[in-house]
């Protein structure tokens, strides 16, 4: 039997995690959202994990709020950087291994081509800024972890482009979307299943895996938002989730200002994670064939 504590389980990920674990065999899980374990709390995270003793921890819990991060900075700090430390500490006193889910954002976004494992980071807004002080917080802290970076997240839980899309068709009858932003549109229920692949690899290792570190996980085909909208909206008619879509007219980013700066290139490279741990891309044309889920 192994015991996996999920933290954000309400989240997109989180979500998917649950559900996703709920089927596999041998597996006990304590699934905690905010309301049960307050990542922010250090005391609250010893007293769940010194309880439960999990075997392994996955960190879902984020605050994502990209623009509000930018005056939110206090509570970025401590869900983003102060909440993987703590469950860093906690895993490493027990032992335990901590899959933990990073961005796209601890990059500059600048780069021509892919972004490796090893590139030089440089976050550009609190957000980034934030999640990469997580990234280092659990890299000094506990000796069996992974960080998965991923990008453009979309699920059938909480707030994402899909669904906001999906609801200004129903609004507007034309939008401008940005279309010199590009990156790989990543499915939640992909990013559960691939730290799921993980965590069986490494416990399947019996010990002997010594792959930890950071990987990149995202979809493909790389698009831009336009391009992304543009197929949303084409599936979206073709099931019957709109009645028709709406007229969309590429802009770029300076035309759709923002508080906080969207990286122009999201585009990750999936080699080291899929010659490790076997993992393709994220399907994400796929994860739209039910978009009645996400309406």
């Amino acid at each position: 039997m192994v015991k996996v504590l999920i933290t954000g389980s309400n989240g997109q990920v989180g979500s998917c995690l649950v559900k996703q674990l709920q089927t596999c065999p041998n597996i006990e899980m304590l699934a905690a959202d905010r309301n049960d374990l307050d990542v922010t709390s250090q005391s609250d995270v010893i007293k769940t994990v010194n309880t439960f003793k999990p075997d392994i921890i996955i960190n879902a819990a984020a605050h994502t709020a990209v623009d509000k991060a930018e005056t939110e900075i206090e509570l970025s700090y401590a869900i983003n950087r102060d909440g993987p430390l703590y469950l860093a500490q906690a895993a490493e006193s027990i032992n335990a291994v901590l899959l933990h889910i990073s961005t796209d954002y601890v990059f500059s976004g600048d780069k021509e081509g892919l972004y490796s494992e090893i590139d030089p980071v440089s976050p550009q807004g609190v957000y980034g800024q934030s999640k990469l002080a997580g990234e280092e917080a659990v890299i000094d802290t506990c000796s069996r972890h992974i960080i998965l970076r991923t990008a453009w997240v979309f699920g059938e839980e909480g707030n994402n482009f899909v669904k906001t899309m999906l609801r200004l068709a129903k609004q507007r009858d034309s939008l401008g979307i940005v279309a010199d932003q590009f990156g790989g549109p990543t499915y939640a229920g992909d990013i559960a299943t691939a730290l799921i692949k993980i965590a069986k690899t490494i416990f399947d290792s019996k010990n002997t895996f010594n792959n930890y570190g950071v990987y990149h996980f995202s979809g493909m085909p790389h698009v831009s938002w336009y391009d992304f909208a543009q197929v949303i909206f084409d599936k979206a008619v073709g099931q019957n989730v709109l009645m028709r879509s709406p007229n969309i007219k590429r802009i770029k980013t300076e035309e759709y200002p923002t508080p906080a700066k969207r990286p122009v290139n999201s585009r990750l490279d999936m080699k080291k994670i899929t010659t490790v741990f076997d993992i393709p891309a994220s399907d994400w044309q796929s994860a739209l064939n039910n978009l009645s889920d996400y309406a």
